[in-house]
């Protein structure tokens, strides 16, 4: 291989695939790469027929190679990986079909929780992700809400009634990413035809075990990579769900959603105290639909004041001391970004729901993870 050939190698082998974000050269995408004086050909092997990354694996490839000096012209020729390139790729991967997620993980897991529905913890969830990616983390987000699965949307993951697909290669899904997170929904599993009208998702209609199947598949199949942090929607209440995180991921952190009205409040207790009965450690409340400002300078108390405190104080009643870690206003703008499928965190930065939901997230970046009875994976120099 000529010099410039081997530079260019070096180049394209450093494009990073969109969605393992690792190197090509570590995944052996980078078939050959020829040249002729000036000229440069280079062949990738795609991971599947019909790869949504292709286009924007082609756009790197070709741009890192025509950045690489002496390059003039630059052909790229896209190919498939045969079936024992793609097992032997999945295999590297991910040695064993297990849990990547368990106690001697270091990523650290947050299932965010609410006593009832409607108080907008999917919001907060997938505010919470982007504004942890945008301050450098690697996230990932499990809409864990089988039957109200709201994250896609939220995330701009759905478009004409059609929702984002995972990639599948061989035993593996690779999850869509929006805004820097990796993302898997039940709902991406779900044609617009299955019993819904009007283009809509259809309906999940399960039971207990069909529903733990699902969250373990989620945790196992899908493969994030390394992650930071790994968030989970969770349904509200303290039904199937709740009970098969709890057998899974019992190390988890769990942040307790709530609004500052007493009929949410009161609620909100049970889903943090079900938690603590699997092993799993509160890490605080976060009190959403707050006051607001009002333009003449008043406050706007929709929904009362106060339930936040009340679910700490009865949480810390009850065991470890729990704090109030955010209190995100009522927004206009959080509303009409979550329609649009554009975190407010995105889209209005300087709103202050979004400055509010900035600020947990650096709260949670910022608190040291858990590594008391973990192994870690060093070995002492001898």
């Amino acid at each position: 291989m000529s010099d410039l050939a081997e530079r260019v190698r070096a180049a394209v082998g450093a494009v990073a695939d969109p969605e393992l974000r690792r190197p090509l050269s570590e995944l052996d995408m980078v078939r050959a790469v020829e040249s002729d004086g000036s000229d440069v050909r280079v062949q990738i092997a795609l991971t599947i027929v019909g790869c949504p990354a292709a286009d924007r694996i082609e756009a790197d490839v070709r741009r890192a190679a025509a950045s690489v000096e002496g390059v003039g012209s630059v052909a790229v020729d896209l190919g498939v990986m045969t079936p024992a390139e793609r097992q032997a790729l999945t295999a590297r991967l991910r040695p064993a079909r297990v849990m990547p997620f368990g106690p001697d993980s270091l990523t650290r897991v947050i299932a965010v929780t609410s006593g009832k529905g409607g108080v907008g913890k999917s919001t907060v969830t997938a505010n919470l992700a982007v504004a942890l990616a945008q301050r450098g983390l690697a996230v990932g987000l499990i809409d864990a809400d089988v039957h109200g699965f709201s994250i896609p949307p939220l995330l701009g993951l759905a478009k004409d009634g059609e929702i984002a697909q995972p990639t599948r290669v061989d035993q593996l899904m690779l999850p869509p990413v929006a805004h820097g997170v990796k993302t898997i929904s039940i709902g991406m599993f779900l044609q617009s035809g299955d019993g819904a009208a009007g283009g809509r998702q259809g309906a999940v209609a399960w039971r207990g075990p069909m529903l733990h199947r699902t969250v373990q598949q989620f945790l196992t199949d899908v493969y994030f990579g390394d992650l930071d942090v790994l968030l989970l929607d969770m349904p509200p209440g303290t039904g199937d769900v709740a009970i098969s995180v709890g057998q899974l991921l019992p190390h988890a952190d769990v942040l307790v959603v709530t609004t500052p009205q007493a009929a949410a409040s009161d609620v909100a207790v049970r889903s943090g105290l079900v938690a603590r009965q699997t092993g799993q450690r509160v890490i605080g409340v976060v009190e959403n639909m707050a006051s607001m400002t009002l333009p003449d300078g008043t406050a706007l108390d929709l929904f009362g004041s106060g339930g936040g405190a009340e679910v700490a104080a009865a949480l810390s009643a009850a065991g470890d001391e729990v704090t109030v870690l955010a209190s995100i206003p009522l927004s206009p703008a959080l509303r009409a970004d979550g329609d649009a499928g554009e975190p407010v965190v995105v889209a209005h930065p300087g709103d202050a729901a979004a400055a509010e939901i900035v600020r947990l997230a650096e709260r949670i970046a910022a608190e040291p993870r858990r590594l008391a009875g973990r192994r870690l994976p060093v070995a002492p120099v001898r």
